[in-house]
């Protein structure tokens, strides 16, 4: 994975990519459950995390209580000695994330924790939810950080702009 060229691909994709995922929090097609599904299956044809791991290089999962317990024990730390050495606490939010970027867990470009990592990691890129319209806000953060969504996106638009009267 070329993430510098992907950078500029999402820094030049952007704007129109965003105006679409805005759109949609007004127009919503009728087959948009069908046309994200038949849009991600492709996507995992192209898009390799192993090659990528730029959300682990770029963002920051939260971690709720279940993962500080879940993960502090597998590295053997308490919850307070593990969140002391690796976590802070946004004041804003009152989230829980990474001290640093990248993740301290990430070898190789992959996770060290994997079997146990954070659920907001596990469910990553988060192309799942239901309904998919009701998450557009993630989507247009995420363009810049995972090919992945990018990709997703791009391809919904294509396909929404062929298939619908969009205008």
């Amino acid at each position: 994975m070329d993430l510098k060229k992907f950078r500029a691909t999402a820094a030049r994709k952007k704007a129109s990519l965003g105006a679409f995922l805005d759109k949609l929090d007004h127009i919503v097609p009728t087959e948009m459950p069908e046309l994200v599904n038949r849009a991600d299956a492709t996507v995992w044809r192209d898009v390799n995390c192993m090659e990528c791991a730029n959300c682990c290089k770029t963002m920051t999962p939260t971690f709720n209580k279940a993962d500080i317990t879940r993960i502090s024990a597998h590295v053997g730390l308490t919850p307070k000695a593990f969140k002391e050495k690796w976590l802070l606490k946004e004041e804003e939010s009152g989230d829980w994330i990474n001290k640093t970027q990248p993740c301290q867990f990430l070898v190789d470009n992959k996770c060290g924790i994997y079997e146990v990592r954070p659920a907001d990691c596990a469910e990553f890129p988060h192309h799942n939810k239901k309904p998919f319209d009701a998450y557009n806000e993630t989507f247009k953060n995420n363009l810049i950080h995972c090919p992945a969504t990018l990709t997703l996106v791009d391809r919904l638009k294509k396909m929404v702009e062929k298939e619908y009267e969009w205008e």
